[in-house]
């Protein structure tokens, strides 16, 4: 079965070997009725589901927003969220999309190793930020401000452990686009690759943005 929808597959670039009707692409993808399936289905694919990234976040934010005042006698924002260490936090996701935003150009230029180079500097920044994220969880749950302490921080451990989770899961992404680039170079597939974790790491920036803003610098201050 798999050998003839393999050999179903690749019939019609046969048939343009062949007949000399015209070029074959290498990166076109048949499948066993003939039909071609365009690469921007995968860009669109992924649209979709940055979109129903923002609805998972837009929840948690709506949550957050309904009960982030609730502490039931407990601890608040200002009790303890430390801002410069937060702000530090911060510094390093931005300066991590700044570095993959010079990825994509060396990538652009064909510069492999270059390209290589920067996205190795981006992990780094990735990872220092979960780094630190967990340094903060652990302090707050030593300090016995646990996620079943309040409704407040529940919501918090939630919003902010979701984030940092798509952050991890984003810096494994990396690794493995890293390891396929060293193998096969700077092919269309591999770029369009590390467009589409571009676009996944940019929106991971946008979110944060929004964390500290909301969370962190307006729970402080009010």
């Amino acid at each position: 079965m798999a050998s003839h929808t393999s050999a179903a597959m690749t019939v019609p670039a046969a048939q343009h070997l062949s007949t000399g009707t015209g070029p074959v692409d290498a990166t076109a993808f048949y499948d066993a009725a003939g039909e071609h399936h365009p690469e921007g289905s995968t860009m669109l694919g992924f649209w979709l589901y940055l979109m129903s990234d923002c609805l998972i976040f837009a929840a948690l934010f709506a949550t957050y927003a309904v009960v982030g005042r609730n502490y039931a006698a407990g601890p608040s924002p200002k009790d303890l969220f430390d801002l410069p260490l937060v702000a530090l936090n911060t510094s390093m996701l931005l300066f991590s999309s700044i570095t993959y935003g010079f990825a994509m150009l060396e990538m652009e230029r064909g510069y492999l190793s270059r390209c290589q180079l920067w996205l190795g500097v981006t992990g780094l920044f990735g990872i220092a930020f979960v780094g630190l994220e967990l340094y903060e969880f652990h302090h707050l749950i030593h300090e016995g401000a646990t996620p079943q302490r309040s409704a407040f921080l529940s919501a918090f451990f939630t919003l902010v452990g979701t984030h940092g989770l798509h952050v991890t899961l984003g810096i494994v992404w990396l690794v493995t686009l890293m390891v396929q680039v060293h193998k096969r170079g700077l092919v269309p597939e591999n770029k369009r690759r590390l467009l589409c974790l571009s676009m996944f790491w940019h929106f991971l920036d946008v979110v944060w943005i929004g964390v500290f803003t909301f969370v962190y610098l307006m729970g402080v201050l009010q």
